[in-house]
């Protein structure tokens, strides 16, 4: 059997890397005397957009020196992708694709169905054009989009796939209004994959604080907390995340060791999606300030998910780490993430095998 994943594998950012990794290994285990290889479909306007956001990203925020630390991960990624990831001839259109002659299809997970996001949206990653005998969704996210604007193309290949989960309440509800049926919400696949990371921290100081995107902290906040790391002898890190402020500049990483700077992290500010999700893979303490529209839908249904509100910032938020160090009870958390990796798994098997 050959299967094929569409998703989001080919932009600058971690969570991206290991969600696309994380399904292709699940996927590999669960079949493992069948070909699966990562679609490189390739949206010419997504790939520009994302690079060039990438370092406009970081404008205003760097040294002169750090620049070529930024300008060295997209080739760092790159390498990655290529050394881990089966991937397909590039394909531009679904003819193309139908071409691989591929059984299966799975879409997702990652925001492939977020027809709000111009630069990346296409009615492949519904199912428009696709003619394989079984098309299934795992965990895609239409990030903040909504019933209202959903396009025809969106209503028509929805209805297309043979089985749909979705991975969180919004694209959930979205799927209801289309197909009248509730689709299985599973785990994003990152925490169905058992990654073993054996790599050190890339940094000089062992004793940190991490920050993963939470560059709209307010100010009096960010202040407090890195008065409070000096004043304790700990250090201030970004995890690919670049500040003037940070005791380093850790932007170009491999996915390894990226990873390693939450394991090892004394504490974890974020405020992305991915970024608690690898917080909780490590049982960090952490706390989260999501900003933009996109973040507050993703990073506040995941922490509904796992009745971690409290993890939410606000403005008069004081940081202690030692009144910090264990607010979060990582028994009930992995109880939670137990459970529904069974259901994950066996719903990704189950949907899978209906090719067979």
């Amino acid at each position: 059997m050959k299967i094929g994943i569409i998703t989001h594998h080919a932009v600058v950012n971690f969570g991206a890397y290991w969600q696309a990794c994380s399904l292709l290994k699940t996927v590999q285990a669960l079949y493992p005397d069948s070909e699966v290889y990562i679609i490189n479909f390739i949206q010419p306007k997504h790939l520009f957009i994302n690079n060039v956001g990438w370092f406009l990203f970081y404008k205003n925020r760097n040294n002169v020196r750090h620049w070529n630390n930024v300008f060295r991960l997209p080739f760092t990624l790159y390498a990655e992708r290529k050394k881990h990831m089966p991937l397909t001839k590039m394909c531009f259109t679904a003819e193309q694709i139908n071409k691989l002659g591929l059984d299966t299809i799975i879409v997702g997970s990652d925001e492939v169905w977020n027809y709000n996001d111009s630069k990346s949206v296409s009615p492949v990653k519904f199912g428009e054009g696709l003619t394989c005998k079984n098309l299934i969704s795992y965990a895609p996210s239409a990030g903040n989009s909504s019933i209202e604007n959903l396009p025809d193309f969106a209503k028509k290949g929805i209805k297309r796939y043979n089985s749909i989960s979705v991975r969180d309440y919004t694209t959930e509800n979205l799927v209801f209004q289309v197909t009248g049926k509730h689709p299985q919400i599973v785990l994003d696949p990152t925490l169905l994959a058992n990654w073993e990371v054996n790599v050190d921290s890339p940094v000089k100081k062992k004793d940190y604080i991490l920050f993963y995107y939470c560059e709209h902290l307010p100010v009096h906040i960010k202040t407090q907390i890195f008065d409070y790391a000096h004043k304790n002898g700990l250090a201030v890190y970004g995890a690919g995340d670049s500040d003037k402020d940070y005791d380093e500049c850790t932007v170009n990483l491999t996915p390894e060791e990226w990873v390693a700077m939450f394991k090892n992290a004394r504490f974890v500010f974020t405020g992305t999606f991915h970024g608690v999700i690898f917080s909780i893979l490590n049982h960090r303490q952490f706390k989260v300030y999501l900003t933009n529209k996109g973040r507050i839908a993703k990073g506040g249904n995941l922490l509904s998910y796992f009745s971690i509100k409290d993890r939410e910032i606000d403005n008069h938020y004081i940081f202690d780490l030692e009144k910090q160090r264990s607010e979060i009870d990582y028994a009930s958390i992995d109880r939670i993430i137990d459970k529904q990796r069974l259901e994950s798994l066996n719903y990704l098997r189950d949907s899978i095998q209906s090719t067979k």
